[in-house]
């Protein structure tokens, strides 16, 4: 961090008076904090890291009031710095404003692989911290395991059940499974049907797998009466609204079966409860218009079901799939797996938590394991008019929303004086592109928002530093 670009974030946080989800703030008036395990430990593991300013005192109105030593707090943090697993390598930065010293330490997002980053002197369960707002929160023991599947690349999808047995499976869908398997690949057509259950990851050591018994079993739940969906139709726009009769729910339905099973009946909720509208083309023609297209919501339902979290910890958790009057939302336990980020949604390749779930359905439905479902969702909304998926990943728990309210097309109508009134207070580029309804913040920002900067009507936070994370911009005065 430049020094310029501390004065920026100072001047920032005296104007908002808070800290936020990348930023903390310590007075350090009288000396160091003697323990900043948790804050190091939660920005080194959450996405981008985080910054911690020492020397403004936020119960004193978040006025400046200097650090006590700047070269022994920056010792002092390091030495914290060190206690940690990995070891935390900070970024110091040290100004003056208005006679009184300022430091900045910069905590950075450590890899995947080293992930949870915890203090050594409680151990990776009780020293793993994560960010919430403007706190740091013990992690759960279910969000440690979720970073250590990871790296150890434990494949919860083969573990077995001692009560399970082949005459779990159905051998009708398997004989199927059989015939599309050596017609798409060749070098399995010499191999005996055995051989080829063991390598797809359907059986191990003579018993079905957790994968075997979600793509064939004859009845999976009776092993796992969770892994299944709960669908609800909430009248209203929130959960506790009732409707016209007193009734929490228009529709309620436990959906189980195998993974196919499941994708058919959760469209067919979905397909029975939505609204359908008649509309008229420019030709006159008449036509049924769906409130969502049911592709989208499929894809959706598919990623739930391909990629959520099948291990001990989510056994009693199903997806969840609610109906709302302005939504659709589909939930399903285990957050984005990997090195996965939500910015890079359908991007490119991600790693997969349950590669012989999604291999297998990529033979049996001819699923897509190309990574195309997100942008086929994405896709789908946007030629029915409506505005892009919202997808959020957050303490193990993973949601993609779809709203029925038709997409103004603001790209053609948007004027500057709107974005220069928003600019009002600072905003960032994910705030402008969510309330411009854009997908893209780069697209919204060279097309928009650059070409006012030039003009002088929007002016930079951080103008030495235009690329940083920490960017803003804020109308001219």
């Amino acid at each position: 961090m430049l020094t310029q670009e501390l004065r920026n974030l100072v001047a920032k946080i005296r104007t908002e008076k808070c800290e936020g989800q990348h930023l903390e703030i310590k007075s350090a008036r009288q000396g160091a904090p003697e323990r900043m395990y948790d804050t190091l430990s939660s920005f080194s593991n959450q996405d981008c890291g985080g910054i911690i300013v020492f020397g403004i005192d936020e119960n004193d109105d978040f006025n400046v009031t200097g650090v006590y030593d700047p070269h022994d707090i920056q010792k002092k943090v390091t030495e914290q710095c060190e206690q940690m697993q990995p070891k935390v390598r900070p970024l110091f930065t040290v100004c003056n404003i208005d006679g009184k010293i300022v430091v900045s330490t910069e905590i950075g997002e450590c890899d995947a692989f080293d992930k949870p980053c915890f203090y050594v002197g409680r151990g990776r369960v009780r020293g793993s911290y994560v960010r919430i707002g403007e706190a740091d929160k013990p992690m759960t023991e279910y969000e440690v395991y979720s970073f250590e599947v990871f790296k150890r690349k434990i494949q919860d999808e083969l573990r077995t059940d001692k009560r399970a047995t082949m005459e779990d499976l159905n051998c009708n869908a398997l004989n199927l499974y059989f015939a599309k398997i050596r017609e798409s690949k060749r070098n399995f057509a010499a191999l005996d049907d055995e051989r080829i259950l063991t390598l797809q990851g359907i059986v191990q050591d003579g018993k079905p797998t957790l994968a075997g018994e979600m793509l064939f079993g004859l009845y999976p739940q009776s092993l796992f009466p969770q892994y299944s969906i709960i669908a609800s139709v909430v009248p209203g726009v929130e959960i506790g609204e009732l409707g016209s009769m007193g009734e929490r729910f228009l529709d309620d339905k436990r959906i189980d079966g195998t993974i196919t099973q499941m994708l058919d009946d959760a469209v067919t909720f979905v397909s029975r409860n939505m609204r359908c509208s008649l509309i008229v083309d420019d030709s006159g023609k008449r036509a049924d218009r769906a409130e969502y297209p049911i592709k989208a919501v499929r894809e959706a339902v598919l990623n739930a079901l391909v990629h959520r979290d099948y291990s001990i910890h989510t056994e009693n958790l199903p997806i969840r799939l609610l109906m709302f009057d302005d939504r659709i939302e589909i939930e399903n336990p285990g957050g984005l797996y990997g090195r996965g980020t939500i910015d890079n949604l359908g991007k490119f390749g991600f790693d997969t938590r349950n590669p012989y779930i999604a291999g297998a359905l990529e033979i049996a439905i001819n699923s897509e394991n190309r990574y195309s479902g997100i942008p086929t969702m994405r896709l789908e909304m946007k030629n029915h008019k409506l505005k892009p998926p919202v997808f959020m990943s957050t303490q193990g728990v993973f949601r993609v929303t779809l709203y029925n309210k038709v997409f103004s097309d603001r790209k053609e109508n948007i004027s500057a004086d709107e974005i220069i009134a928003f600019c009002s207070k600072p905003r960032s580029r994910e705030e402008l592109a969510q309330e411009f309804e854009f997908e893209t913040p780069s697209y919204f920002l060279r097309q928009y928002v650059k070409p006012l900067v030039k003009r002088g009507k929007l002016l930079l936070t951080l103008p030495d530093k235009p690329k940083s994370k920490n960017q803003q911009y804020v109308a001219a005065r």
